[in-house]
């Protein structure tokens, strides 16, 4: 499923799609270049719309939901997947409240709860959470950051100087992440629930972005202030926001802020990265990539596409009772046009070096477990599996 972006003004186009608006009405056709059914769309509104309704031209109803991006308190955008080719109705409304559908997707940030021993029982929600320079809230954060999920797949973020991205895997299909709390009991695992199936420690894990001094990645230790947020909560897809204002990337340079959004949609494995920066970070070298997941194999398609295929402990030496060796497959894509090289693997990581265009770098990120009655059961599934999801991607 593709992701397309249309301005609603007064007349909406844009490559791939047929858009009008009527007063309160916008038509428009997904399309696709790909094979895919399903196109995730994705369209700009002016302020004061309190709720949004899709149809299709038939009539049928098809579910979406209004995201405020910017954090202003009014809609940025309406959202919705729908059927490539065929044209779909967006109705705004100004009085009626928006419909509520069957959630796909489920995100939380929690704070630790002292007084509640068991980890899957914790009840402090919140939305965000903005901390100082030398604040780490990393242990006083439930599973450390936020975490987020669709039914195929959850991610979660660190919220400490490595920001590191890190997977849950599923047996079976489902939302399941406000249950465990990314730490499933005896009971919830003898039932088929999923679990933490990666340890990344000081590693890229799965897509991080980090400074680049030339010869080796660096943590965002200089942060003036270290945020993050839930932007969307669904039904159809989560959006978070991890903002680093006034990030001092080596010591002397000029301070940055580095604002990402990492969206999960429905049915999807993959996890848009899109990230925009302010100041001078034209010229300034990164680096993300994936962990060297223990005795892995690689894949790589020279062209922006890295993944691998292991088997490894999904957490440390200390922790491991109760757990087993998790095999999982990761993938990256980044489009060429940021990719400034790509460096052999070492101990911890397959590293690519990467460079913003007009301060905006967007890549993808996605994984499986082995662990899924669904999924992928061996690395050469695996890697001809993300040679065609790139090609929807793109």
């Amino acid at each position: 499923m593709k992701r397309i972006s249309i301005i609603a003004a007064i007349c909406l186009f844009a490559l791939g799609t047929n858009a009008q608006k009527r007063g309160n009405k916008i038509e428009i056709t997904p399309k696709t270049k790909g094979t895919e059914a399903k196109v995730g769309t994705e369209v700009s509104i002016k302020r004061g719309w309190r709720s949004a309704r899709v149809t299709t031209q038939d009539g049928q109803i098809v579910p979406c939901q209004l995201d405020d991006i910017n954090g202003d308190g009014t809609a940025d955008v309406v959202f919705f997947i729908g059927e490539a080719g065929k044209r779909h109705i967006i109705t705004l409304s100004k009085d009626e409240p928006q419909e509520i559908y069957e959630p796909q997707v489920y995100a939380e940030l929690m704070l630790t709860n002292k007084k509640i021993k068991e980890e899957n029982k914790q009840d402090l929600y919140i939305s965000q959470l903005t901390v100082d320079n030398g604040t780490n809230p990393y242990w006083m954060l439930h599973h450390h950051g936020t975490a987020f999920e669709n039914e195929q797949v959850a991610y979660r973020i660190y919220f400490d100087h490595r920001q590191t991205v890190d997977i849950y895997g599923k047996n079976n299909k489902g939302l399941e992440l406000r249950q465990t709390q990314f730490y499933p009991d005896a009971e919830q695992k003898a039932k088929g629930l999923g679990d933490d199936v990666l340890w990344v420690g000081q590693t890229l894990g799965l897509g991080t972005l980090r400074g680049w001094d030339g010869y080796k990645p660096l943590m965002l230790e200089d942060v003036a202030h270290r945020s993050q947020r839930i932007v969307a909560r669904g039904p159809l897809r989560t959006i978070v926001e991890v903002k680093d204002e006034g990030w001092t990337v080596t010591p002397g340079s000029s301070p940055i802020t580095m604002t990402t959004l990492y969206t999960l949609a429905a049915d999807e494995r993959h996890c848009t990265v899109d990230i925009r920066f302010e100041g001078n970070a034209a010229d300034r070298e990164f680096v993300t990539g994936i962990i060297n997941v223990k005795n892995s194999t690689e894949f790589s398609d020279g062209k922006g596409l890295r993944a691998c295929w292991g088997t490894d402990w999904p957490v440390s030496a200390k922790d491991s009772v109760g757990h087993k060796r998790e095999t999982v497959g990761l993938g990256i894509y980044i489009p060429e046009e940021y990719v400034v090289r790509q460096m052999p693997a070492d101990k911890d990581n397959y590293p690519i070096i990467v460079r913003p265009r007009n301060n905006h770098l967007r890549y993808f990120i996605t994984f499986c477990s082995a662990n899924e009655s669904w999924g992928f059961k061996s690395d050469e599934e695996w890697y001809r599996y993300l040679v065609e999801w790139k090609k929807t991607v793109k």
